[in-house]
């Protein structure tokens, strides 16, 4: 365990750039390994998530090479042509490459294990078990739809058409990856769209998706034993790990920075929109389309912010992106209130539960509902918590990015626990931060 205390270092100034998107580094690990032929990979993640997700790709037959710093070649193994793992395939804490993983291997003939960390073992699969077993697969899971959980592909699976429960990009994506190599036509019916990276991708990889609407709801369908073609990926920025950096030259009185090359796609870029409904100074420079994604240098500036009530149609395009707003909550003027926030509390930790405590002690005014937290923020005044008890972030990379963020505008600063798990998204993230503050 390493625990650190983040505290005022001045305005955040000058130019950065973040890591590559984590959505787009593990789909193009993944498409690419499913082609025929080579791709290269600029700009990856290379964080510990992405990471496991190339470990396993190599164990079903692709060959993958890092040949510089987010620079990756990979040489497919072809779609139906996968190696059935010799060993278990060990996810750490990335439940992305599992549950994608999972509708990857759903309609090939091999058996596979899946493992992962404490926290990545406590998270439910049940949502992608239940389409991916009604396509013929099957799954032997822990109690609860949990890891370790054993996959026996099917061969043919069957082509279904799935209309999600919830909003999650990662269920419609494991549906779409099984379909892939599915007699047919296999269809997704998305009430609440989510983010799409999937869909604009594995188009670009030579897929055949056919994209409508039906009654007011988004239909996908993907043509099976498709024939992918290698694609060479420029991965754009993280607006995820951006939000942070954004957030920060918010609320840090005199900053003025320049975030460089972050992807805006608009199934991913709901927190910009939120913070600028906040009074937030957000300003798109020179923006430009990067391999099917939108992308811009974003301009941050220090704002007095205002609490609002979040329109929860927003929620699905920025659900990762909760933690960090809840902190810009924290010092704007007057209430922020959140709701349809339930998703936060599979996630890698209760999110929910984890940040009210987190702030709480920080000095932040909290109320925690069901679905979310009100917050009555400060108007920008710095948080006087005591500062001694560090925040539990529970192996949750975002809480500790979240409330190291908070750190910086708190009159005692704010110790984590555990700066280990930010390097499961964001290894950089505290040479950055240390580099931007002058």
């Amino acid at each position: 365990m390493s625990k650190y205390t983040f505290t005022s270092d001045g305005p955040l100034t000058g130019r950065l750039r973040v890591p590559g998107d984590k959505s787009i580094s593990h789909r193009s690990l993944m498409f690419a390994g499913l082609a025929v032929g080579e791709s290269r990979i600029t700009g990856l993640l290379e964080g510990e998530d992405v990471l496991a997700t190339a470990a396993a790709m190599r164990q079903l037959g692709a060959d993958i090479e890092r040949e510089g710093e987010g620079a990756w070649r990979v040489h497919g193994a072809g779609l139906g042509s996968l190696l059935e793992p010799r060993g278990a395939l060990e996810m750490g804490n990335s439940g992305t490459s599992t549950r994608l993983m999972m509708g990857l291997l759903a309609s090939h003939p091999i058996t596979a294990t899946f493992t992962g960390d404490a926290s990545l073992s406590g998270r439910p699969m049940n949502r992608v078990i239940d389409p991916l077993s009604q396509m013929g697969a099957s799954f032997e899971a822990s109690s609860g739809g949990t890891l370790p959980c054993m996959l026996r592909g099917a061969a043919p699976a069957v082509p279904i058409n799935y209309r999600l429960p919830v909003a999650s990009a990662q269920v419609k994506s494991a549906v779409l990856l099984a379909g892939l190599n599915t007699p047919g036509i296999t269809r997704v019916i998305e009430p609440v769209v989510t983010r799409d990276h999937t869909e604009r991708m594995l188009t670009g990889f030579g897929a055949i998706l056919e994209v409508g609407e039906d009654n007011g709801e988004r239909v996908i369908g993907i043509h099976g034993e498709a024939d992918l073609r290698p694609c060479d990926v420029i991965v754009p920025g993280d607006p995820s790990s951006a939000a942070f950096f954004i957030v920060a030259a918010l609320l840090v009185p005199g900053s003025d920075l320049v975030i460089e090359n972050v992807g805006l796609n608009p199934t991913r870029a709901g927190i910009i929109t939120v913070l600028r409904h906040m009074g937030g100074s957000i300003e798109e420079l020179d923006p430009r389309e990067v391999g099917g994604e939108p992308v811009a240098d974003l301009r941050v500036r220090h704002s007095a912010l205002t609490g609002i009530d979040v329109d929860p149609a927003i929620v699905p395009s920025m659900v990762d992106e909760f933690p960090v707003l809840f902190v810009a909550a924290a010092f704007a003027k007057g209430t922020t209130r959140t709701t349809a926030l339930e998703e936060l509390r599979v996630k890698e930790s209760d999110r929910i539960a984890v940040m009210a405590a987190a702030l709480t002690g920080a000095g932040a005014r909290v109320t925690e509902n069901e679905d979310g937290l009100e917050i009555e923020g400060t108007g920008g005044e710095p948080l006087r918590g005591t500062g001694n008890a560090p925040v539990a972030t529970h192996l949750d990379h975002r809480i500790a990015m979240s409330m190291a963020i908070a750190g910086l505008v708190s009159a005692n600063g704010v110790q984590i626990d555990d700066t280990a798990p930010i390097a499961t998204s964001f290894p950089t993230f505290m040479e950055l931060l240390s580099g931007a503050a002058v």
